[in-house]
């Protein structure tokens, strides 16, 4: 089992939390995680453990997310998030870091890496691109304004694998136990702040004409993830994607939606480990 620090810091007028997995390896190369619009840094524990073989895993709950403190309301655009890795990096000062990114942490990836920062080393982007299918988006949408109060995790358990039938039952209760927080009366919501979910408080993303210079502007080896029955990205625009991407490997995961992490963790494991 690998030693594992969960760490505070202050970054940018916001209090961050990350998990600092270290490796068995000495003067291992530093892995970075980003997890997705309603995800945080322990969706990534069984991925982090597996990859510390060979890396020291850092797991970054993004603003707003996880244990890290809530922005203002206005202050959730894709920009701050790059922002924030990269005073992130630069306060730990790494340097010759991998950098992965899923769905919503993807596209902060890019924000990130289409800057060509001088200490990343390789990027692996999972399930997104500049431009997302309109009826995943749809999908996404229409999930966060629902109730988002429950009795029990049991309940909000229950409703996730409603949602999704696909990922492992342990991989999947350790994702809600951790999603959640208990409220002033008992019951539980989800611990990221709800001016996230809100659709009278619009996030500005990186828009798609953007989104496609600073995709053509990445300088290292890239790895694009995508789940095969995806609703996100769709198979056209992966395609593209790998090819405007000056040296990228696209790897397509069997039976996975969107979630690919989630989803099919044996055949993600193996697609980020082969590639790094």
């Amino acid at each position: 089992m690998p030693a594992i620090r969960d760490e505070l810091i202050e970054l940018r007028g916001l209090r961050f939390y990350y998990r600092d997995c270290a490796s068995a390896k000495p003067n291992a190369q530093t892995l970075l995680l980003l997890h997705g619009y309603t995800g945080h840094a322990r969706s990534w524990d069984s991925f982090a453990e597996a990859m510390s073989a060979r890396y020291r895993v850092l797991a970054l709950d993004q603003r707003g997310h996880g244990q890290t403190q809530w922005a203002p309301p206005t202050a959730y655009d894709t920009s701050e998030m790059v922002a924030d890795v990269d005073a992130f990096v630069k306060a730990l000062g790494l340097t010759n870091f991998a950098l992965l990114g899923l769905s919503m942490g993807g596209l902060v990836s890019i924000g990130y890496a289409g800057k060509r920062p001088g200490g990343l080393a390789k990027l692996v982007i999972v399930d997104i691109a500049p431009e997302i299918d309109v009826e995943g988006l749809k999908r996404i949408q229409a999930g966060v304004v629902r109730s988002d109060v429950f009795d029990s995790i049991d309940e909000a358990y229950a409703r996730a694998r409603t949602d999704n039938p696909l990922p492992p039952d342990d991989q999947l209760r350790h994702r809600v136990q951790y999603s959640m927080m208990r409220r002033g009366d008992g019951k539980f919501t989800y611990r990221y702040d709800r001016a996230l979910r809100d659709p009278a408080n619009p996030r500005k993303g990186i828009p798609p004409e953007e989104g496609w210079r600073l995709v053509a502007n990445i300088d290292v080896p890239t790895l694009l993830v995508r789940g095969e029955i995806s609703d996100i990205l769709s198979k056209p625009v992966a395609a593209r994607m790998a090819k405007a991407i000056p040296n990228c490997r696209l790897v397509e995961v069997a039976g996975s939606g969107h979630p690919v992490p989630l989803d099919k963790p044996d055949a993600f494991l193996d697609a980020v480990a082969t590639f790094l």
